[in-house]
């Protein structure tokens, strides 16, 4: 059963969710939250799997609320509403720690089956089109990452043949064709894949994007 925290500073929006969240026999929800200081409480309180989060809301908005659940330690999963595939608050949100993100106006089966997808550790968002939003937001990457990826002590625990398979998520590749084009099995890309993520702590394949583009493995196209 997947637990879900709703978070949306409108009523009837998150009762529309509620309702579609609750007639599906593998979810359940855990309560609703209104603004972002709430889903931080209630998120430490409840520990759902997932935490559906809008951006825009008083007080504490959503982006600041996953940055601070993330950081907590909390491996609840955070699923973004944004308006735009590519807009400022969806690099946000990614950036801050969350698995994915989804248009507001998301058909109901696009958002169930994100829903679920977050909750069992995959990422909602493609990495090629994490790709683009960094790249279209690249002025706002760290200027202090040193030129010399090598020096960042999140990579210094990969072998080299695991940092070149971050170097090719960074820039979209998907496990189908990191395997034909650097001629390995599935099944091993997987193997680096999973090993990557838990040597550096990233959370998911999206984070492991960005994780790429902080230590310069990966640069703005």
């Amino acid at each position: 059963m997947t637990t879900v925290l709703i978070t949306d500073d409108q009523p009837l929006q998150r009762l529309g969710f509620r309702m579609l969240l609750e007639s599906q026999d593998d979810m359940t929800v855990l309560g609703e939250a209104g603004n972002g200081t709430e889903a931080v409480r209630m998120t430490a309180e409840l520990h759902p799997d997932v935490v559906l989060m809008d951006i825009r809301m008083p007080g504490l908005d959503g982006i600041e609320a996953t940055r601070r659940i993330v950081s907590s330690g909390n491996r609840t999963r955070i699923l973004i509403l944004t308006t735009f595939d590519l807009d400022e608050y969806a690099y946000a949100g990614l950036r801050a720690g969350a698995s994915g993100f989804l248009i507001k106006d998301a058909l109901p089966e696009e958002l169930l089956a994100g829903i679920r997808a977050v909750a069992t550790g995959d990422a909602v968002v493609a990495p090629s089109l994490t790709r683009r939003l960094l790249d279209a937001y690249a002025q706002h990457l760290p200027s202090s990452a040193p030129d010399d990826s090598s020096l960042d002590p999140r990579l210094a625990v990969l072998t080299e043949r695991e940092r070149e398979i971050l170097t090719v998520i960074g820039q979209g590749w998907t496990n189908a064709e990191i395997s034909s084009r650097l001629h390995l099995a599935e099944s091993t890309v997987k193997t680096h894949v999973s090993r990557i993520l838990a040597k550096t702590g990233a959370r998911d394949r999206v984070q492991a994007v960005i994780l790429a583009y902080d230590t310069r493995l990966v640069r703005p196209a």
